[in-house]
């Protein structure tokens, strides 16, 4: 609730500090005193429009802080912590207005945008009556407050989420529908392409063992000749070997004779037969290798030209063929997986869509009970108000093609003011006086769900006297039971059922220079008095007192 309001430099007011309570708080005071001002100035404190003029004369600036305690349930500490900004036992809202136009918005000392200021206003008070920007002007407020009235905020929560999960299906379903088609597209070059690179079917580092292989067969060609040759002189008829074999023999029998001589020239013969032996290994190997078949040449070129086409085709080196045949036909079986997905997520999105048209309908219902009950309700308290001529009622158009987060239906307030008259929304069709009437009885029904904490009824009693008066100051007192009320007031009944009672005054300052707007808090005697003055007129005398009193007896 509003617990404090300060005032500096705007219009006629210099400095004013009101202190609140919770229940019903009235304003009174001469007409030009600054009631007028007070709201606006307390507007401009909830992210209200700024306006030069509303800085008093002669200063560069004025400001409104207004100062809140808020339960540590409240949505508004949700919005506090969605903007960063520190939630402590007090709010307070600060609205600084230049006289250049300029404003600036704090909350709790930080700086913020006059967004965000409307927003936590908007959620801590409703202001009705000359100020209706702040009223029910928007037909999701009385969605909202219908479902708050029918205690279907669950159901209501239940449908967004379901709306949500709904969306999510359809959304996941086109963006794999989207996926099959493009793979549908290419599915046909795809298939080609792992035909073709399965029948290829390239090993990793192929290119580079062909490509070595090749190479040392058309060395060899070369060199086979000269290979035979040589191979001729060590192991073939001309070989020496056989000779120099027999030589050795000779010698190691003479050995015996003379050792010093013979086994010098020995061991060098055996060397170099050994040496001869490693020599033939070496070219009967050479030999082997040399020893291809042309085909065999033949093959491994049109296999390397293959395997090479088929990389420039591809763009990826010939080594990255194979990871490139095995990618593709990971794709070919997404492409078979994709519409056995895609059936499944077509399945879950009709799911989800039918659950979410049976939670909106059976909504829809509920609400169309819950109307008739409003209307009943809401059509019982006008009549004492002096509007037993109108009646309201709840028009709902419900309709799935419509659907969204808040269900099928389209919901909206009318009135019909006089019987024979065209009914229509309550913003169009309600002047000044009925609107704020048909909401005090709207708010009174409502009680304390779907309300704000603090509502300010301005000037309701415009018009009416006598008993309508008091059917309004009652209905004011029981919404004050459940929510902080504030209401500027001319009517003395209203007043007299107050639980705190403010006179605001218009004091002449700096001998006739200035005027400036005052604000007192009425007690015993003086409320009295206020009330008498209210019921006389500028002479109070002893029979408005005395009616005055009984007023207040009365009420208490």
């Amino acid at each position: 609730m509003l617990s404090r309001l300060s005032i500096r430099d705007i219009v006629l007011i210099d400095r004013l500090d009101i202190d609140f309570a919770d229940r019903l708080a009235v304003l009174t005071g001469e007409t030009g005193a600054g009631k007028s001002i007070l709201l606006d100035a307390f507007a401009l404190a909830l992210g209200g429009r700024g306006d030069q003029s509303l800085v008093r004369q002669g200063v560069e600036q004025g400001q409104v802080t207004a100062v809140f305690d808020v339960g540590r349930d409240h949505p508004v500490r949700a919005l506090l912590a969605a903007d960063n900004i520190p939630a402590e036992d007090e709010l307070i809202l600060r609205r600084v207005q230049f006289a250049d136009g300029r404003t600036r918005a704090f909350v709790n000392d930080q700086p913020v945008s006059v967004q965000v200021l409307k927003q936590l206003g908007g959620a801590l008070v409703e202001i009705h009556g000359q100020h209706d920007e702040r009223a029910l002007i928007d037909t999701g407020t009385h969605r909202r407050l219908l479902d708050a009235f029918g205690v279907l905020e669950e159901p209501a929560a239940n449908v967004a989420a379901l709306w949500d999960a709904r969306r999510q299906a359809q959304a996941a379903v086109d963006a794999h529908r989207s996926e099959v088609e493009r793979a549908k597209r290419e599915s046909d070059w795809l298939r080609h392409a792992v035909a073709e690179l399965n029948k290829l079917a390239p090993q990793a580092g192929e290119e580079t063992a062909l490509a070595d292989r090749r190479t040392a067969m058309m060395q060899a060609e070369k060199v086979a000749e000269d290979l035979r040759s040589a191979h001729d002189v060590i192991a073939g008829t001309e070989s020496s070997v056989p000779a120099l074999s027999g030589v050795i023999r000779r010698l190691e029998r003479r050995a015996t004779q003379a050792p010093g001589l013979v086994e010098p020239a020995v061991k060098a013969l055996d060397a170099a037969l050994t040496a001869l032996e490693e020599t033939r290994g070496h070219l009967e190997s050479a030999l082997r290798i040399a020893d291809f078949d042309p085909a065999e040449l033949e093959r491994i070129e049109e296999r390397l030209f293959a395997l090479r086409a088929a990389g420039r085709k591809y763009n990826v080196p010939v080594d990255e063929l194979a990871a490139r045949a095995h990618k593709y036909n990971g794709d070919i079986a997404l492409i078979d997986a994709g519409e056995e997905k895609l059936k499944s997520l077509e399945a879950a999105a009709t799911q989800a869509d039918v659950a979410y048209r049976s939670a909106a309908q059976t909504l829809s219902q509920a609400r169309a009970k819950a109307a008739a009950a409003l209307d009943k309700a809401v059509n019982a308290e006008i009549k004492p108000l002096k509007l037993d001529r109108a009646k309201f009622s709840t028009q709902i158009e419900s309709d799935m093609g419509a659907a969204g987060p808040h269900g099928i239906d389209r919901l909206e307030f009318w009135v019909q003011t006089n019987p024979g008259t065209r009914p229509g929304p309550l913003m169009r069709v309600a002047s000044g006086g009925e609107l704020a009437r048909f909401l005090l009885a709207l708010k009174v029904v409502l009680a304390d769900r779907g309300s704000a904490p603090t509502l300010v009824f301005d000037e309701i009693d415009t018009g009416v006297g006598g008993a309508v008066a008091d059917a309004i100051g009652m209905r004011l007192a029981k919404l004050g039971r459940g929510v902080q009320v504030l209401a500027v007031t001319h009517a003395p009944q209203v007043a007299a059922r107050a639980d705190r009672h403010y006179l605001i005054t218009k004091d002449t300052l700096e001998k006739g220079k200035r005027v400036a707007t005052r604000v007192t808090e009425l007690a015993s005697e003086r409320r009295r008095e206020e009330i008498a003055r209210m019921l006389a007129g500028a002479e109070i005398t002893n029979e408005a007192r005395a009616a005055a009193e009984r007023l207040i007896k009365a009420a208490s």
